[in-house]
């Protein structure tokens, strides 16, 4: 079992920025892909971003890609997501997410088709027009 704590969410006005960041312990998470989710009052929880076990490859949605960026330090066992040219429509919960098998792709979780195994607290993001 692995634990995520997200930490950076608060409040910024439209074109200002946050970073985020993620910290996992209970086992090795740098073996895993790991990912950013959001949830906005009234609305599902959808998919950010996502990067592979490595850093290599990473994915976005298309309505953050060109302001968003996500990263991992695997001697840290964390990830963080830059995120750039705020919109109000930001807005949301953040939450830090980790398949159960080292064997998920970043571009499997970006297509929506793995439930993942575990999740944070999340961090509120409010961007103020």
């Amino acid at each position: 079992q692995v634990q995520l704590v997200e930490s950076g969410g608060g409040l910024v006005q439209a074109g200002g920025s946050l970073r985020l960041s993620c910290a996992a312990s209970g086992r090795t998470a740098s073996s895993y892909a790991m990912s950013w989710f959001r949830q906005a009052p009234g609305k599902e929880r959808e998919f950010v971003a996502a990067i592979n076990w490595n850093g290599m490859h990473t994915y976005y949605a298309d309505s953050v890609k060109g302001r968003f960026t996500i990263s991992r330090d695997n001697a840290k066992n964390t990830a963080h997501l830059q995120m750039n040219s705020l919109k109000p429509e930001d807005t949301a919960v953040y939450y830090c997410a980790s398949p159960g098998s080292s064997a998920t792709t970043a571009q499997a979780i970006s297509m929506g088709v793995i439930r993942m195994a575990n999740w944070g607290q999340g961090t509120q993001v409010t961007v103020s027009s």
